[in-house]
């Protein structure tokens, strides 16, 4: 029977250039396969179902709401056409190469700091969760202005607004000002803390229950990768989708026409006007695409990963061999 593979044998992290180039190809990945999930939960979370408060709101008379994700793609595509779907997808895809490169690097950076911090080989469930908490904080300041956009785009009700991403930008800026594009700053830091923290800590959680055997094949290897970054995707999407419901309210709000402000205040107003289940919209979208998008991010990390230590290593070697020779 093969034995699990000892720490000492871990791979040490690669240097900080490499792991923002394999993030930033693990980030592209994803959200190229998901980014109409992503559409959809951010018009179901938009959306206010209470009939007193759409009457009080800026929604059009007479505009129904989605009832359900297939609802809603139908709807999109029926009416706005397939290409729709892929409403808004610029910033995020300028912004997902560094976003997952600051969110896996800096996880590596920070666990590399507490480790030397507690003067120890390995972290704790616990610890790997704080690291990733501190690594999900860190992505939320590059990213706060690209949602806020990608935001503004998906809004159903914005159609006739924006006719593209730097339309949207221009008007922004010029409209509402420059300091707009940090609006739902503070909801985004809970929304990333939140979701690295347990995704992070779920992986740790399983890798250590789970020890990867020595001599594993990749395919095995991937698919334990796999089912290990789901599990984190889907736990850390049940526990920030209240916050991703405040950022994407705050984030879509107009200079003139302010609600919600704070991110606490804000989830005791929604569950207030409209219930609990209004903290949780847009959470089927999110964890199909979270959840299987977060074992894909693993999957493409890791093998990019260690495509990099393979020709990392090469290069060493060739170096050393002209050297001898």
């Amino acid at each position: 029977m093969s034995s699990p593979v000892s720490a000492k044998s871990r791979p040490a992290p690669l240097p900080f250039a490499y792991q923002f180039l394999a993030a930033a190809i693990a980030g592209v990945a994803e959200i190229s396969c998901m980014y109409p999930l992503d559409l959809v939960k951010t018009r179901l979370q938009l959306q206010v179902t209470s009939p007193q408060l759409r009457s009080s709101s800026s929604i059009p008379v007479g505009t129904p709401p989605y009832t359900s994700i297939v609802d809603c793609f139908r709807r999109v595509v029926q009416q706005e056409g397939l290409l729709n779907l892929y409403r808004g997808v610029l910033p995020p895809i300028v912004a997902e190469a560094p976003r997952r490169a600051i969110k896996f690097g800096a996880n590596e950076q920070w666990g590399f700091v507490l480790k030397n911090l507690l003067s120890v080989d390995q972290l704790t469930a616990t610890q790997a969760g704080f690291v990733g908490s501190m690594a999900g904080a860190t992505e939320a300041f590059m990213v706060t202005p690209f949602d806020l956009v990608k935001v503004r785009l998906q809004d159903r009700h914005s159609l006739g607004t924006y006719t593209g991403t730097f339309d949207c930008i221009r008007k922004i800026s010029s409209q509402e000002g420059i300091l707009t594009f940090f609006h739902g700053f503070e909801s985004t830091v809970w929304r990333h803390a939140t979701w690295s923290g347990v995704y992070f800590m779920t992986i740790h959680t399983f890798r250590t229950a789970f020890p990867e055997r020595a001599n594993v094949s990749k395919s095995e290897s991937m698919l334990r990768n796999f089912v290990a970054g789901t599990i984190g995707g889907i736990l850390g999407t049940l526990v920030n989708t209240p916050f991703d419901v405040v950022k994407s309210r705050v984030q879509n709000q107009r200079r003139d026409n302010v609600k919600y402000g704070f991110t606490l205040p804000s989830l005791a107003r929604i569950y207030r006007e409209e219930g609990f289940r209004a903290l949780y919209k847009g959470l089927s979208p999110k964890i199909v695409r979270l959840g299987p998008g977060g074992g894909l991010l693993l999957v493409v990390f890791d093998r990019v990963s260690e495509l990099m230590r393979r020709q990392m290593a090469s290069s060493s070697n060739t170096t050393v061999s002209s050297l001898m020779d």
